[in-house]
């Protein structure tokens, strides 16, 4: 039997494990990496790592562990739950907390991630979570903010060329052949950048040469292997983030035509409708907000709609919605609003509320100032009054910036009318 055949697949029997062996993400592993530090001094926080496909979480977490010396356990969020998370929580652990590593982290409920918070928080595990998707909208926030959250780039040429040569130098099977790669743009543009993808194509296209002593890779050659074995569509990584990065860009970039079809090419393939309508939602706010409130109505409608009818009828609700949003006015002006607030409050945490705001549910707070001045809106004509609602050192700054559409126009004129003195708009 041919030593590639038979045993595990070329990816898995090349992981590195070792800093050193690893390729790509340097502003991570690199000599002053902040992630290469933490492994070399053995001080391993819970961490998310956020990254496309195939650029080497799992590695990551594995190698992780074994330059430590911790005992490692890993569970898929596809096929695992809170039992399977008591169990292992429930394991002994030594010196140092074992590693417990969760694939797709982003697919846990949110019951499920709270199953985990207090584990966390006792350091009784060094929790690594994996995901494609934004941990911001998919992690619980609880989770989060005890997690660090490091983000690995998809590998460039010079990366994805480097897995391959350590392929060919270091694969007992490989190294038995008389392979030349005359080029690697078929390699490259069918892997998609996904590391993992491009060795288990290298040991496809190898394969289906036979005992060829001396095999030429070509592009032609490449091409014709996964035309033939390579699919198109995998829900479980290959494609799909570069699938639903069409669909939510589409939606984006109100294209209704562009929206349907790549939402009927992740339907075609298996993906759960759920999964698509949630990421409307987060678009509904995120890309429309309001410009268009009645937006994330529609998409958490269609949420309910889709658990409450499941597939097949709730294609008709994705449709409906999808070409909804793609036609709805754009405004990313809420998201944009909540990140500066964000960046902002860190930066002024020491700020104390203002007494005027301050509740005063006692007769010593009273005494002492606190709700002293504050101004009743509904007292005012108009049910406004202006009044300052930010501490001293921050009156005056805006935070939201009104779309340029015809609903937060009416928004923008609005503020300008009530807070005339105060700010610009």
């Amino acid at each position: 039997m041919n030593a590639g055949m038979g045993s595990a697949p070329l990816a898995e029997r090349l992981r590195p494990k070792t800093l050193d062996d690893y390729i790509g993400q340097e502003h991570l592993l690199g000599p002053n990496g902040p992630l290469r530090r933490a492994i070399e001094n053995n001080i391993i926080p819970s961490m998310i790592l956020w990254g496309p496909p195939g650029t080497g979480k799992t590695t990551l977490a594995l190698m992780i562990s074994e330059v430590v010396k911790r005992p490692f356990y890993s569970l898929s969020a596809i096929n695992s739950g809170v039992k399977e998370l008591r169990e292992v929580l429930a394991r002994p652990s030594g010196l140092f907390s074992p590693i417990l590593f969760i694939d797709e982290i982003h697919r846990y409920n949110k019951s499920q991630q709270d199953s985990l918070l207090g584990a966390v928080e006792k350091g009784q595990v060094t929790l690594i979570g994996a995901t494609t998707e934004n941990p911001s909208f998919e992690v619980n926030s609880a989770l989060l903010s005890r997690c660090q959250v490091y983000v690995l780039e998809a590998f460039g040429k010079e990366e994805l060329t480097a897995i391959v040569q350590r392929a060919l130098e270091k694969d007992e099977w490989l190294k038995k052949k008389n392979i030349t790669i005359q080029s690697y743009d078929a390699l490259f543009r069918v892997s998609g950048g996904d590391g993992r993808k491009l060795l288990n194509l290298l040991e496809l296209v190898v394969l289906n040469q036979g005992e060829q002593k001396k095999i030429v890779i070509t592009d032609d050659l490449v091409m014709q292997v996964a035309q033939k074995q390579i699919a198109r569509y995998d829900k479980s990584g290959e494609q799909h983030y570069d699938i639903i990065s069409a669909f939510i860009k589409s939606l984006r970039g109100s294209d209704p035509n562009g929206a349907l079809y790549w939402m009927a090419r992740m339907i075609n393939a298996g993906e759960d409708p759920e999964f698509i309508a949630r990421r409307m939602l987060i678009l509904a706010s995120e890309d429309i907000g309001n410009a268009n409130p009645t937006a994330i109505i529609m998409a958490n409608e269609c949420m309910q709609a889709v658990k409450a009818i499941g597939y097949p009828e709730c294609r008709i609700v994705l449709s409906q919605v999808a070409i909804y949003l793609a036609t709805s006015p754009k405004s990313n002006a809420s998201y944009e609003a909540i990140g500066n607030a964000l960046a902002l409050a860190e930066k002024t945490a020491h700020l104390p509320v203002p007494l005027h705001l301050r509740n005063a549910p006692t007769r010593l707070m009273k005494q002492i100032g606190y709700g002293k001045g504050y101004k009743y809106a509904h007292s005012y004509e108009g049910n406004f009054v202006q009044e300052s609602f930010l501490p001293e050192e921050l009156k005056g700054t805006r935070l939201y910036e009104p779309g340029r559409n015809a609903r937060e126009e009416e928004i923008r004129k609005r503020m300008k009318h009530l807070w005339q003195d105060w700010y610009d708009y």
